[in-house]
């Protein structure tokens, strides 16, 4: 087990750094998105390939910030009967909906994704607007994105196994939503 915590601590690492670039990411979207607006309005001017790079950043945002989100804790889930569960249940529910549910499909996606960007990549398929920008780049982000989910995945079930062996002290909060 401790050399699964270690990869655990590795997956949480590498996810962190890629959280990182994915708060950057909604940074320079905004930016963008303001310069578009205002050279738009004030200059007459609009480039094709300023709102696509908007959308690719948009997409980094989600795809490399989504295993950050499961690593501390913040996902969605339905929270009709979990938040009264006690720790170790909830730490059961947590593993099987990992196992079970999100790993599987995690697999499945990159499997369709992966051939689609290999496509793109290799054909050089661009944009078919005016302007517009090489898409494989985009679709790097689809079995990159669910790739790292995947990883987080299987660091989230070791931690979870680990914990309720009583071999990991990590906290799993999970707080109810305010609503």
């Amino acid at each position: 087990m401790p050399s699964l915590l270690r990869l655990s601590q590795w997956i949480d690492w590498i996810n962190d750094r890629f959280g990182i670039i994915a708060k950057w990411a909604v940074f320079l979207a905004c930016i963008i998105s303001a310069a578009n607006a205002v050279v738009r309005y004030a200059a007459n001017y609009s480039s094709n390939a300023f709102l696509e790079i908007q959308w690719y950043l948009f997409a980094a945002s989600v795809m490399l910030g989504a295993s950050q989100v499961l690593r501390v804790n913040e996902h969605i889930r339905v929270d009709v009967l979990y938040s009264r569960y006690s720790g170790r249940t909830q730490a059961w529910v947590d593993l099987i909906g990992l196992l079970f549910f999100m790993l599987p499909s995690m697999a499945v996606i990159i499997s369709f994704a992966w051939p689609l960007f290999v496509k793109m990549y290799l054909t050089g398929e661009v944009s078919n607007n005016a302007g517009g920008l090489i898409r494989w780049p985009a679709m790097l982000l689809l079995p990159l994105g669910f790739g790292l989910l995947f990883a987080q995945g299987v660091s989230e079930a070791i931690k979870r196994v680990a914990w309720l062996n009583g071999q990991y002290d990590g906290e799993f909060l999970y707080e109810k939503p305010l609503q």
